[in-house]
């Protein structure tokens, strides 16, 4: 038997986050780690006591929203908000961590967020179309790396 590397078992245990997500369209999940131990975890979803997408439908799908375009219709809570959400609420700082996301990088108002909380590495397995993201954590000296399939 072989050990994954960190960042493959990272990796696999976001898309196991992935499976709490309640967004009809791409379920994401999200882990927050800082030198080999986990800060915290997110997925998305609505608020909480708010209904979810796959109970009411996806406010997005209804109004013909391309995938990374307006972010902002939409009821569910992304995951790495989820992470700085929670990061907030426990009193767990995000400085030089690093989140590791299945289901894509993060979109612009995430990648804002993550370096806003002084996030210094992001790991993905797949790039969501989101270009202004990239440009604004090139700016801010936040590498991205989108890792291969994890098979």
């Amino acid at each position: 038997m072989t050990r994954d590397d960190w960042n493959i078992y990272f990796l696999k245990m976001a898309e196991l986050v992935a499976t709490r997500s309640t967004c009809a369209r791409r379920n994401v999940g999200a882990v927050a780690v800082r030198k080999n131990r986990v800060l915290a975890t997110g997925y998305n979803g609505a608020p909480p006591g708010h209904p979810h997408c796959n109970e009411t439908g996806c406010l997005r799908q209804q109004m013909g929203i391309p995938s990374g375009e307006r972010q902002e219709l939409c009821r569910a809570v992304h995951a790495e908000a989820n992470i700085v959400a929670q990061c907030a609420h426990f009193g767990v700082s995000l400085e030089h961590s690093t989140i590791y996301i299945s289901g894509g990088t993060p979109c612009s108002n995430c990648a804002r967020l993550l370096v806003t909380c002084g996030v210094s590495f992001i790991i993905t397995d797949v790039e969501y179309p989101d270009r202004w993201a990239f440009d604004i954590l090139k700016e801010s000296n936040v590498p991205v790396s989108v890792a291969p399939e994890l098979g």
